[in-house]
């Protein structure tokens, strides 16, 4: 019996309107590669159970569904690693799509380079227009700490759930944490990044849909999240490095100049001061970065 090479799983929560064109981008190619399809609704209130059952019979069980109580979007991915066998794991979302091609792109860089262990692709993002823009993979520092400080300080490393494939070796340090509701996969590409082989593959492996109900601009979910959090959660000892720790200051400004951002524009400057003022008392060099520093001082006088 062949191995499976690479596991998608694809987590759906009340996406019942779009999770047919997630399912059948990834379906449309899994002959492409040794490759397998699980969608795991994490306890649905909207259409999604029956989507889910139309599906199964409109592919003839081509792929595996499971259903589960509401538990949040890592305890999904953490079920995918459990009830999935590929050596590689693909996280979609079910709001997204599988670009074509992206599969047998994948098997062939992973052939190509068996001593990777996380494959980092381009992605397009579309727009509410239409529109898209193409987000090139860019190539990676070979150290890990120059790895990490692009990801989580420099901005210059990008990652994306859809556009990414990872080993499930990767996980031993630790999976995706359930106590975080968003940005809860910061935690487990900073490890992976810092601790394991990765590359780069210069071809868009995901279609990512900007829309304004995304999570991904939930002000409440990235609040709820917080900071000490966050950074507990990616400087743990089991996660991260001794020779790494040095950096948790300074992620510390890094995440909450991220949620000063997030509250400035909301329109909730009272609380985007107060991410400013922590992020100083961080790390004092939070003042140079003059695009922060100007709006910290407009958000003064609303």
């Amino acid at each position: 019996m062949t191995e499976t090479l690479i596991s998608v799983v694809i987590p759906v929560y009340n996406y019942a309107r779009t999770l047919p064109r997630a399912v059948e981008s990834v379906l449309a190619q899994l002959d492409e590669a040794t490759a397998d399809l699980l969608v795991i609704d994490d306890g649905s209130t909207d259409d999604t159970p029956q989507v889910v059952e139309q599906l199964l019979l409109k592919h003839g069980g081509r792929f595996r569904a499971l259903r589960k109580s509401n538990g949040g979007l890592s305890s999904v991915r953490n079920l995918g690693i459990e009830e999935t066998t590929g050596q590689f794991l693909v996280f979609l979302d079910s709001d997204d799509e599988m670009a074509p091609g992206a599969l047998a792109a994948l098997s062939q860089h992973i052939a190509a380079n068996p001593q990777s262990l996380m494959v980092i692709g381009s992605h397009w993002s579309v727009f509410a227009d239409g529109k898209r823009s193409l987000q090139a993979a860019r190539p990676l520092p070979t150290a890990p700490r120059q790895r990490l400080l692009g990801y989580l300080l420099d901005k210059t490393v990008s990652i994306s759930n859809g556009a990414c494939a990872m080993h499930r070796s990767v996980f031993e340090p630790g999976n995706y944490p359930e106590h975080l509701r968003n940005v809860e996969d910061l935690p487990v590409f900073a490890q992976v990044l810092a601790r394991f082989p990765c590359s780069v593959v210069n071809q868009p492996l995901a279609l990512v849909y900007k829309h304004a109900d995304s999570m991904r601009h939930d002000l409440r979910q990235s609040l709820a999240a917080g900071t000490d959090q966050v950074v507990n959660e990616v400087f743990s000892e089991r996660r991260m490095p001794d020779e790494m720790q040095d950096l948790r200051q300074a992620f510390l400004a890094q995440r909450c100049l991220s949620l000063f951002r997030d509250c400035y524009s909301h329109g909730e400057y009272k609380l985007a001061k107060g991410f400013y003022l922590q992020a100083l008392r961080a790390d004092w060099r939070t003042i140079k970065r003059w695009s922060y520093a100007r709006k910290a001082l407009r958000s003064l006088f609303r």
